[in-house]
């Protein structure tokens, strides 16, 4: 005689084994909404969910080609890589960090530069990308995005920076943090010769990258929805001890609040860039 149990088990085979063979990789669940999304109507919709709203994380080669005009993006300073000056170690040696990240996200570091067209006009472009160590700030991103704001000041060029960090990287120690003085310094440098910094904020722009270029821009554009701030909402409210008010640190509140000049939605980016672009060369 079958137990209770084992019958159970049994039909759970039976109903696995009957189901269809369906590739896992074919349906989205929302992480905002719960919507279970086909990925290449996602896709289609530039990754934006059809029921919420609610933005999905772009990698560099989707947001350059977003907004860029085709074949008009020549990435610069490919070739540079982190080093571990510390010998840093925590549940993993952050050279195996560093390799693990590279094989994952198909890049040398969390950022990519270059110049390119956006709608015609000339510019220099930055596209951080969360999937390298969560985009966040080392050497190496610090030194790509100063030479990228170097280059624009060479070549006398408008300067588009799109952010989506976790903040400084701390396996990198106090090499990390300089990196907050030499992107702003090189800011500076932007504003002495009177050209354009806009920074286009992404779901997240958190810790020292907020707290150095990322808010240092002339024109401040957000993704709605999108996490900005310098530290996390739960971090202020255990420091502070009061609720904070709804959507604190979201895209849109700090729009309301003068922190944002502007939020657009993804399918209107390019051509608001291409506008200010045109406006103010």
């Amino acid at each position: 005689m079958v137990s209770l149990v084992e019958f159970f088990k049994q039909k759970k085979r039976e109903v696995l084994n009957n189901r269809l063979d369906i590739p896992s990789d074919l349906w989205v669940k929302c992480s905002f909404c719960g919507e279970i999304l086909y990925k290449k109507e996602l896709v289609k919709n530039l990754k934006v969910c059809s029921s919420c709203g609610h933005h999905f994380r772009l990698r560099f080669q989707e947001r350059i080609a977003l907004v860029s005009d085709p074949d008009s993006f020549n990435e610069m300073d490919s070739s540079l890589q982190s080093q571990d000056f510390l010998g840093f170690e925590d549940q993993k040696k952050y050279k195996k960090r560093i390799v693990d990240s590279r094989c994952k996200s198909g890049i040398n570091d969390a950022v990519i530069t270059g110049e390119a067209k956006i709608g015609g006009w000339p510019c220099v472009l930055g596209c951080m990308d969360f999937s390298f160590m969560g985009g966040s700030m080392g050497s190496v991103v610090g030194e790509k995005i100063t030479r990228a704001m170097e280059h624009a000041v060479q070549k006398k060029l408008p300067m588009i920076m799109f952010s989506v960090s976790g903040g400084a990287r701390m396996q990198e120690g106090i090499m990390s943090l300089m990196q907050m003085a030499k992107t702003s310094a090189a800011v500076a440098k932007l504003k002495e010769h009177n050209l354009l910094y806009v920074v286009v904020l992404t779901d997240p722009t958190t810790g020292g990258t907020t707290a150095s270029f990322a808010m240092l821009g002339d024109i401040h554009i957000a993704e709605p929805g999108a996490l900005i701030g310098f530290a996390g909402p739960r971090v202020i409210e255990q420091t502070i001890r009061q609720k904070l008010p709804k959507d604190f640190q979201r895209a849109e509140y700090l729009r309301d609040h003068g922190m944002v000049d502007m939020g657009v939605p993804r399918k209107d980016l390019k051509e608001k860039l291409a506008t200010i672009l045109k406006w103010t060369s």
